[in-house]
């Protein structure tokens, strides 16, 4: 049942990316996942409901993968310096998640919580450390700011147009200067040694 419910996901999210959830019909994911319509009503209600179910998965399973990591530097400019690169750098080594994410990533609550849980928490104590210099009003703003510059990165990467370091790199020293970061600290913070993420928990 779970690979056959691997598969759903894989297929929904490639669909989904590629045409939008209005334009996907119960047909397509069973063509494209290898299984009769039958076997996709049996494991979701609607294709809505499939929508929402792999957007949670994929909340999920990044959010436990960075988590992990994301609580060992104290400091909350390389908090936010390591969580855009693991962003970018994912969408690298894996497209179909950076192309399901880069599409949903701004109109998704769900996805939207994924971009925007820590790097609110990093920011609102960055500034009661005098780490970022921003107004306690502006945080809401600076992290839609920083979650739109990390959706940029991740389709230059995608597009080809960069590699995930550059793009990663580039996307965390302009956040944290913008946030009032020094620019040669910002630099060094945003090229600095990356851990690897653990491994995926969703793939077939």
């Amino acid at each position: 049942m779970k690979t056959v419910q691997n598969r759903l996901y894989q297929a929904a999210l490639r669909l989904f990316a590629e045409r939008g959830v209005t334009q996907v019909t119960v047909s397509d994911l069973a063509e494209a996942a290898g299984v009769a319509r039958g076997t996709v009503y049996s494991n979701f209600k609607t294709v809505e409901s499939l929508f929402e179910d792999a957007a949670t998965r994929l909340t999920t399973e990044m959010g436990i993968r960075i988590a992990a990591i994301l609580n060992q530097p104290a400091d909350p400019a390389q908090r936010l310096a390591n969580g855009i690169r693991f962003f970018v750098r994912r969408a690298h080594e894996d497209p179909l998640w950076g192309r399901f994410i880069v599409r949903f990533g701004a109109t998704t609550p769900t996805l939207r919580g994924l971009l925007e849980g820590a790097p609110t928490r990093d920011l609102t104590l960055g500034v009661e450390l005098g780490r970022f210099h921003l107004r306690a009003d502006q945080i809401a703003c600076a992290v839609a700011v920083m979650s739109g510059g990390v959706l940029a990165a991740m389709s230059l990467v995608l597009e080809g147009h960069q590699t995930w370091r550059a793009a990663g790199a580039d996307t965390a020293e302009l956040v944290l200067r913008a946030f009032g970061v020094p620019a040669d600290e910002a630099q060094r913070l945003a090229t600095s040694e990356l851990p690897p993420l653990p491994v995926a928990g969703y793939s077939a």
